[in-house]
């Protein structure tokens, strides 16, 4: 069986309930601080691998002209992102890149592909369906997570991470698959929602470590994600 179809059996809900909808006020304001720096005003925006729908909920707030189109293939998600749908957002069961329509003019691929058995056929599926494109992309491959073993193991299992990345292979494979990177920036989720004792021991050492040195902070001992801003590079430029 594929590993993807923990997510279409109902697998993924049984672990994860919620679809981490309590994470999606955090994650919205981290996009919005991307959207404000680059200057991008969309009006048009949709989010790939939605899961419960809140994350566009709360961008509707905040940007009241623009409409909203999730896509989830989880037909558990889905039912969640349908208790949230209004005349300014929409939710679609099927695959993003297949789906018809103009492109978007900014797509929202959070926390989505290192669960994806082939990130580069899924990223590069998704080039041509938006102008700009949003990836938060956690960073798993640090010394602490890889020395200690058992949380790179618990996220594997419990969450579906497939792949794991540092800020310099996630910006890599962003580029091999046809994208070019405008801006980046770390997202402070250890620091601002740990999840445990170990983590909350951990925040004021990382926010400490983080005003002296961001890289090696977050190479040594985590807790920090990656926003990248990113647009489908000009073919004629490969």
């Amino acid at each position: 069986m594929s590993l993807s179809a923990r997510y279409l059996t109902g697998e993924y809900e049984e672990k994860n309930p919620t679809f981490h909808v309590e994470d999606s006020p955090w994650k919205a304001r981290q996009i919005e601080k991307m959207l404000t720096a680059e200057g991008l005003a969309p009006q048009r925006v949709a989010e790939v691998g939605c899961g419960a729908g809140e994350i566009l909920v709360q961008l509707a707030a905040r940007y009241p002209a623009a409409q909203f189109h999730g896509y989830e293939l989880s037909p558990q998600g889905f039912a969640l992102c349908q208790q949230r749908a209004s005349d300014r957002i929409q939710f679609s069961n099927e695959d993003f890149s297949k789906s018809a329509g103009p492109p978007f003019d900014v797509v929202l691929c959070i926390d989505v592909f290192e669960h994806v058995e082939d990130p580069f056929a899924f990223l590069r599926g998704l080039r041509g369906r938006g102008s700009s494109f949003l990836f938060h992309i956690p960073l798993d491959m640090n010394v602490q997570m890889v020395l200690r073993s058992e949380p790179l193991l618990r996220v594997r299992e419990q969450v579906g991470h497939l792949h794991y990345f540092s800020k310099d292979t996630a910006l890599s494979t962003l580029e091999e698959c046809g994208y070019a990177v405008r801006a980046w920036f770390y997202t402070p989720n250890g620091v601002e929602r740990p999840t445990s004792a170990k983590a909350r021991l951990l925040q004021w050492p990382r926010r400490l470590l983080f005003s002296l040195h961001q890289d090696l902070t977050v190479r040594i001992i985590g807790g920090y994600s990656l926003l990248v801003h990113a647009v489908p590079r000009d073919p004629s430029m490969e």
